[in-house]
């Protein structure tokens, strides 16, 4: 109150916010709009692509960052279409295809994920098992099943998808700390870095180019995006914030994904080290900077591996779901269930057969052969219709990058056939 007892309000005069509490708002505010590419980018993140980046560092030191910097430019693309679609459409994307194309492609798109999820699930839960009996010398077994029941209590929660965006958002920052300090440890040649945006192909190199395009350039994952995106709850409004969002949360996949590539070019190939596993390099580390370095790495690990247990799972059921007419949402006890049945049988695996069997392995590769490029083919589509997507569907150049991208899944494809049924 004012003398004569005029209070601020009376007179127009508000009370400023102090700085700090300003300051906090932002923070609340950037933090509020972090969610839907962070997950994206965390399940594709899994132990397969870590694995396959450190086999490339290892044999190749850094002659083959280009390579991965296509991959995520592509993986970006893909997924910003996605993020538009989630915004512009007002139904998810599988119903969205099966009021263009039919049931006969909506069944295709959300069986085919299905499989493909299933298929991969058992790495996830062997690199989260591996992760932490690397460190406490338990068995990994145990851990599998431990990890798996978490991933299902966590399903279970009042608000899921709060808690994994939360959960990935965590997971994300603890690989990228884990990562950056073990970077650091190592020291890699800065000018040895440069010169790996030069594109070449040493020899035999062209069978982990192929590889790391197809974990890293994870169609499925970009796919999933629209749904999370409707799971946040954003709206036209939110155009903005959410391309930018998407840019961020898929340039750290490729930044995770380069670290890991630096690390093993700088500690595993002076050594001749061959990769089998991720956690090789991990142990690679114990002798030369101390246990607590392993132990950092292997954190790093968990939270790749637990995190596409739980996000590649919910990719699964959320798509089968809705393929078969029973709803996307989290909340739906069917996508609950069919997410189960995806961390049950990759748990099994893993705990059966020790790794992915190889009959399983071609199974997901055959799979893939179809269901990726139609994927691919379906966000174009569903991207570039005015009706759908209005002011929002795609500009030529991110139809060009869209396209070239499209052209190396057909290509990707076309290796799959010859390995598997030529070779």
């Amino acid at each position: 109150m004012l003398k004569g007892g005029i209070s601020l309000m009376e007179t127009g005069v508000t009370k400023s916010k102090s700085a700090p509490a300003q300051g906090l708002e932002k923070k609340k505010g950037f933090l509020n709009q972090l969610g839907p590419a962070f997950i994206t980018s965390a399940l594709v993140l899994g132990p397969g692509s870590l694995t396959l980046s450190s086999k490339i560092g290892a044999i190749y030191g850094m002659q083959l960052i280009w390579a991965l910097v296509i991959v995520v430019i592509f993986m970006m693309i893909f997924t910003e279409m996605s993020t538009r679609i989630g915004l512009a459409a007002n139904e998810s994307f599988i119903q969205v295809m099966k009021k263009k194309w039919g049931r006969t492609a909506s069944l295709l798109i959300g069986i085919g994920a299905f499989l493909v999820t299933a298929s991969f699930q058992a790495g996830n839960a062997l690199g989260s098992g591996l992760a932490v009996s690397s460190v406490t010398g338990t068995s990994a077994s145990l851990w599998i099943i431990i990890v798996t029941l978490l991933g299902v209590a966590f399903l279970f929660s009042k608000n899921f998808y709060q808690i994994l965006e939360k959960l990935m958002l965590g997971l994300v920052v603890l690989m990228l700390v884990s990562f950056a300090i073990t970077l650091i440890l190592v020291k890699p040649s800065f000018t040895e870095m440069l010169a790996g945006f030069v594109p070449i192909i040493p020899d035999g190199s062209l069978p982990l180019i192929i590889a790391i395009t197809a974990t890293s350039f994870s169609i499925v994952g970009a796919c999933y995006q629209s749904y999370l995106v409707q799971e946040k709850g954003w709206k036209l409004e939110h155009r903005s914030s959410g391309m930018r969002e998407t840019y961020l949360g898929i340039f750290i996949l490729g930044l995770i994904s380069l670290m890991i590539m630096l690390c093993a070019a700088a500690i595993l190939k002076p050594q001749g080290i061959v990769v089998n596993s991720v956690s090789d390099m991990g142990l690679a580390l114990e002798p030369l900077y101390g246990n607590w370095a392993a132990i950092l790495f292997m954190l790093g690990l968990f939270g790749a591996s637990f995190s596409s247990l739980m996000g590649n799972a919910t990719i699964g059921g959320a798509l089968l779901s809705d393929g078969l007419g029973l709803g996307s949402k989290l909340t739906s006890k069917s996508v609950k269930g069919f997410i189960i049945l995806v961390m049950a049988f990759g748990s099994l695996v893993g705990i059966i057969f020790g790794s992915a069997p190889v009959n399983m392995i071609i199974f997901a590769q055959a799979i893939t052969i179809v269901i990726v490029p139609f994927i691919a083919i379906a966000i174009l589509s569903v991207a570039n219709d005015e009706k759908i997507m209005g002011s929002m569907k795609n500009t030529l150049w991110k139809n060009v990058l869209g396209i070239a991208g499209l052209a190396v899944l057909i290509l990707l494809a076309i290796n799959n056939i010859i390995t598997i049924f030529f070779k």
